[in-house]
């Protein structure tokens, strides 16, 4: 069942030809990665496909009755806006009553007077009318795995991070048949990346995502449409068979440019010496020569011969971290952490946001000092540090002018000497590019120009954080490739598992309170023990709970070890506003008893009905010590 279909779409901005005659078409339950070079017109495909930008010519045609959700790279959320505002802001009936459920049950639990319990009890009874206490359990699985714990903090309280992650969310919750992703993974950390992956790649949902991670492609993905010379190609399978498969067209393109030329050479000799074209025969054979010009004359993409450099020295010693202690006023980074560096060694640094790995990085390179201990460089270092924010430029000034700022040349393996202006050019800054002023720059390209000029220092020591956000995937293959001859020291920060696992050997793994684990492996392998070490700890949490359960058949709190069902959680959450609620009726009367003015029939009344309230209340509080047992 066809989804989506694009139909001879063309798009260009200004002179720019972003693509042209395009076609292709989703499937029901494909999942589809768009992948192309920055500014080859990405973004602006799927803005056309979701009606928020027009093409060119061309139609797009989506399935009657199906819904379609979609985040875009940058998502824009207005700031008067509360995260639930954001996250619950859709028609569908189901996330309407989860909303009004969320916000009755906090109301009640700040104040318990009659109107808001009532407002609760109506959101209950709307919850079972729907049946939406799965989607509420979906709810909250994705709003606890994105780390938003305040659904009411307003948006303009938020990071940058936060409010993609927020947005995220609200796209992943509505109940849609197309989900469209626009880069998902960018500001989310390896834990969370490694969970969107999971919930993407087992769902139902028809999936159409650009993304330059390879790795969360290759898990996810299972087509590959490529934007490539304003021409779109498909591959049905996965990365590797994309890099097979692309490989074998640029080869057979060579070899074909190849025959053009050579006919070229007879036309173009045609050309010169026939008398002027009257003839309509003459014309056409002209047109069709010009065509024939610019097919020869257009250069077929190939890997660039590798930029392979010759750094500076180093000594013997590297870098030393003495025993250093640091902390937030509210948080432990780092407890007495120590490492010496050795020569050439390629580190990388993972952990969840907030952890501190950024903080590391900048105690390095003496931006911030440590509270306790000591970072010794050696004399022969010379540190290239890439910060996320990029690079401070001063005035308005050319691309190329910014970069002989800090280096003309730049000194091969080989021994030899390139341009700063051919360095440039291999990394994507093709000549004529080189001549934009910075503020024409894309922000993906500011990065880029930033990372490059860090490179073109010839430092002996990089220290680079998440230095493949932005970029496209020729240009990490291209970096990964000068990284990996690359002859110094380096750490380096990000959530890139293909890039780490390519690169690095060794990982500190931040896992929060100040520690930090020396791993010897890359990524892949330090996940693999990590999920051993997990199923170890299961088992012999399980098999302590079962000895327990033999030790104490009777005990009501052990005879049911298996966790809690969806409905069994809602139970939980309505015990704990039912027996506050019964325990100030209790309350209430027991000071009518006590109070010495009602009759006998009255008092009467009044001592049955607390008896009842006592034992209802003890029985709901058994049964929610039971409940909060397997929680």
């Amino acid at each position: 069942m066809n989804y989506l279909t694009v139909e001879k779409l063309t798009k260009s901005f200004g002179e720019k030809l972003l693509f042209e005659d395009i076609t292709f078409g989703i499937e029901k339950g494909q999942k589809t990665a768009l992948i192309a070079r920055n500014g080859a017109g990405k973004s602006s495909l799927l803005n056309i496909i979701t009606g928020l930008d027009f093409p060119d010519s061309g139609k797009v045609t989506v399935r009657n009755n199906i819904t379609v959700s979609y985040l875009p790279q940058l998502e824009t959320v207005a700031d008067n806006y509360s995260v639930m505002d954001v996250i619950f802001d859709s028609n569908s009936p189901a996330i309407k009553v989860v909303k009004e459920y969320e916000t009755a049950l906090s109301l009640v639990k700040r104040n318990e007077n009659q109107e808001n319990l009532v407002r609760f009890e109506h959101a209950l009874s709307e919850m079972e009318r729907l049946h939406a206490w799965d989607l509420e359990s979906r709810v909250k699985e994705i709003l606890s795995r994105f780390g938003i714990d305040d659904i009411f903090k307003n948006v303009s309280e938020l990071s940058g991070g936060q409010r993609k992650k927020t947005a995220l969310a609200k796209t992943l919750i509505s109940d849609t048949d197309l989900l469209i992703l626009d880069e998902p993974t960018n500001h989310l950390d390896i834990d969370m990346i490694e969970w969107l992956e999971e919930y993407l790649s087992t769902s139902n949902t028809t999936l159409l995502m650009v993304t330059h991670d390879r790795y969360f492609l290759d898990q996810v993905c299972n087509n590959i449409i490529e934007l490539d010379n304003q021409k779109l190609y498909q591959y049905k399978g996965k990365y590797d068979y994309y890099l097979e498969k692309k490989a074998e067209r640029m080869a057979n393109e060579s070899a074909e440019l190849e025959k053009i030329k050579q006919l070229y050479y007879k036309e173009l000799e045609w050309v010169h010496t026939s008398p002027s074209a009257r003839t309509t025969k003459a014309k056409a054979r002209i047109n069709a020569f010009e065509d024939l010009k610019e097919n020869a004359t257009r250069r077929v993409e190939k890997q660039a011969d590798g930029f392979h450099v010759r750094t500076e020295r180093l000594g013997n010693k590297i870098l030393e971290i003495n025993n250093i202690d640091f902390s937030y006023p509210d948080k432990l980074i780092l407890d007495d952490f120590s490492y010496t560096f050795k020569k050439g060694e390629k580190c990388g640094i993972v952990g969840k946001n907030g952890t501190g790995k950024t903080t590391l990085l900048k105690l390095l390179v003496n931006e911030i000092l440590p509270d306790a201990g000591r970072i010794v460089p050696g004399q022969t270092i010379q540190f290239g540090y890439f910060a996320q924010d990029g690079l401070p430029v001063k005035g308005n000034k050319r691309v190329i002018d910014i970069v002989k700022e800090h280096a003309e040349v730049i000194r091969l393996e080989n021994g030899n000497y390139v341009g700063a202006s051919q360095f440039l050019n291999y990394f994507g800054f093709k000549y004529e590019q080189q001549y934009t002023y910075y503020e024409d720059l894309s922000g993906g390209e500011k990065r880029k120009l930033s990372l490059l000029i860090t490179l073109l220092k010839n430092p002996n020591f990089l220290i680079l954080d998440e230095p493949t956000n932005d970029f496209d995937i020729d240009t990490l293959n291209l970096l990964e490739d000068f990284l990996t001859h690359y002859q110094g020291c380096i750490l380096v920060v990000s959530h890139d598992r293909w890039f780490m696992n390519k690169l690095v050997d060794h990982l500190f793994v931040f896992e929060g309170n100040g520690k930090v684990k020396d791993f010897y492996g890359n990524y892949t392998e330090y996940r693999v023990e990590k999920q051993k070490a997990e199923r170890r700890k299961h088992e012999t949490t399980k098999a302590r709970k079962d000895e327990a359960s033999l030790t104490s058949p009777s005990s009501p709190l052990t005879s049911h070890s298996s966790p809690l069902t969806w409905k069994e959680r809602k139970e939980l959450e309505l015990l704990e506003v039912e027996i506050p609620k019964l325990e100030r009726e209790k309350e209430t009367l027991l000071q009518k008893m006590n109070s010495g003015v009602g009759a006998a029939q009255e008092l009467n009344e009044w001592s049955v009905a607390y008896q009842q309230f006592s034992e209802e209340i003890d029985e709901k509080t058994m049964r929610w010590l039971e409940l909060s047992e397997r929680s």
